[in-house]
């Protein structure tokens, strides 16, 4: 993975210093709040329902043990010892002192951690495949091009202060598991019939008040160009932008507005003023940036042998047998397999994690998968190189410190925004739903019968938990000072990208799990061999769904 130059150091250890003077003359008085706003959010602190909250970046997802043992210490001295995982792969402290915060940048700083763009609106966290890297289906790694965008990106003086926020996620695999046709900007690696590497260029998608699928602009852009070309869109979208109402100033709403080809080629015509300039891409730099993502010193494993010998564990332990079927992945390398350990048990807040669990999960990375581990967009964590001879150890030790949930993948494997109980912005808690549906569904062999189904929740229209690409979406919203929740279905996130339809009227707290239950009914009534739900609901459409949802009776 990437490690800081002399140039990343100073940048954090200057940005730390600057906000820690800024932060005091807060506290002093000397800045008032609307003063303040745009310098704390500029290092990623909120000011959520309770207690500030801080968002620290992960670029890509990827995590070393140093830095996962600095996030436990900073969980147990400086917040109420946990964490939670974001669906952008960030890690977020809900309880820190605002006194502190500087404190906390200056020791993630330590480990090559910041917080810095995190939010505001500015080009956030770059985010990819959790996979990357790994993945059997994957023709490109896309992290180098990864942290070419974080340092381009990384206080670029003419975007620090976009009409929007502005996301940017990347994949290079055929299984797109990093949601780009719903980003800002979604770059889908590819190679041409030359075999030259480039990319596909999707630009205005987003989720959010207006959920948008994100438009083709460009089919191939080659490797060399791709800053050239990102800073063509952004200042097409930095002119163009809307300024004078937040809620329509994405740039998913100025190409809706310009319609795709018109954007297009407003940005080929800015992208001629610098597609030969500075900014191309030589050979040199993307080698560069690719020696921080070689190969790992894998062993040379016997993958039948590996195989032969879980095949006997299977058969002596039914528990490891479920988990290897639902939180093991194949690996590109033979003996290899990358490990999901689950942060979905019943009763835990989907992505926490605790500071005990941060620390083991570091020594599980050191022993058993080259000192490296990986945030989800899904909110679990990833151990991505695990030698298959090894995985009955990793079970046991994630048995033991509350990971192995065997889970992955289905119904309770759900994304869920923190919510009404943390974020000033949530109409409704997202959390007791959450933690209802659990325990509502808590028979495995159940959720393992129904097979794959992404359960999203967001308290909130501005859509945290991407409820609109869940297959079963709810939305938190607000009637007259009361908390209920609006259901959608048919959304996804992979390649077949679609936004979810609303059923129909909300429904009140108590009624959720009961709702969930009568739509999982219909499905189990109507699926057709081994179908998935997802193919199920666009089979039959949203009809089925919505009747029986509203009826008296199941």
């Amino acid at each position: 993975m990437y490690v800081y130059d002399q140039y990343d150091h100073q940048i954090i250890r200057d940005r730390v210093a600057q906000f820690r003077g800024q932060t005091d003359r807060y506290l002093t008085g000397e800045l008032s709040e609307d003063e303040f706003l745009p310098l704390r959010l500029q290092n990623g602190l909120y000011v959520q329902r309770l207690a500030p909250m801080l968002r620290v970046n992960v670029p890509y997802g990827m995590l070393n043990s140093t830095q996962l043992r600095k996030l436990a210490h900073i969980a147990r001295h400086y917040d109420k010892g946990y964490c939670h995982i974001s669906t952008r792969q960030n890690i977020q402290f809900n309880w820190p002192e605002l006194a502190e915060v500087p404190n906390i940048l200056a020791e993630l700083a330590e480990v090559e951690m910041h917080a810095t763009q995190s939010s505001g609106n500015c080009i956030r966290n770059t985010t990819s495949d959790q996979f990357a890297g790994i993945a059997p289906d994957e023709h490109i790694d896309p992290r180098p091009y990864c942290e070419i965008i974080r340092q381009w990106s990384t206080l670029h003086p003419e975007f620090a202060f976009l009409p929007r926020k502005f996301k940017i996620a990347v994949t290079g695999a055929s299984d797109d598991r990093a949601a780009v046709q719903v980003h800002d900007i979604g770059l889908q690696m590819v190679s041409n019939d030359a075999g030259e590497t480039g990319f596909r260029v999707l630009v205005g998608g987003g989720l959010g008040r207006t959920p948008v699928i994100g438009s083709l602009i460009k089919d191939f852009l080659p490797q060399e160009h791709l800053l050239s070309y990102l800073d063509a869109i952004l200042r097409v979208y930095n002119l163009n932008g809307r300024r004078d109402n937040k809620y329509k100033a994405r740039i998913k709403i100025l190409v809706r507005a310009m319609g795709a080809e018109t954007f297009a080629a407003k940005v080929e015509d800015e992208w001629q003023h610098l597609k030969e300039g500075y900014t191309q891409l030589t050979t040199e730099e993307i080698d560069r940036a690719k020696s921080f993502f070689t190969e790992p010193s894998y062993q040379s494993i016997d993958d039948n042998q590996a195989d032969a010998d879980l095949s006997s564990l299977r058969g002596e332990h039914k528990a490891f047998d479920k988990w290897l079927n639902r939180n093991v992945r194949t690996h590109r390398k033979a003996g290899y397999a990358a490990v999901t350990l689950s942060l979905k048990p019943t009763g835990v807040a989907p992505g926490d994690i605790t500071d005990r669990q941060l620390e083991e999960i570091a020594k599980l990375a050191d022993q058993y998968s080259f000192g490296e581990a990986r945030t989800t967009h899904e909110q679990n964590i990833v151990l991505g190189d695990v030698r298959k001879e090894d995985l009955f150890q990793v079970w046991q030790a994630a048995k033991d410190a509350g990971f192995a949930t065997p889970n992955i993948g289905t119904l309770t494997d759900m994304i869920c925004c923190p919510g009404g109980d943390f974020c000033s912005l949530a109409n409704a808690k997202s959390i007791p739903i959450a933690e209802a549906i659990q325990r509502r569904f808590d028979d495995m062999d159940y959720l393992y019968d129904l097979g794959d189904i992404d359960l999203n929740i967001s308290g909130c229209m501005n859509a945290c938990g991407h409820h609109h690409i869940g297959h079963i979406g709810i939305l938190g919203v607000d009637k007259k000072g009361s908390e209920f929740y609006q259901v959608q279905l048919g959304g996804s996130a992979g390649s077949d990208a679609s936004l979810g339809k609303v059923l129909g009227p909300s429904f009140g707290q108590e009624e959720m799990a009961d709702v969930i239950a009568k739509l999982l009914n219909v499905f189990v009534e109507n699926r057709q061999g081994d179908e998935q739900f997802i193919d199920t609901y666009r089979r039959v459409g949203l009809a089925p769904f919505k009747e029986r949802a509203y009826a008296k009776v199941n």
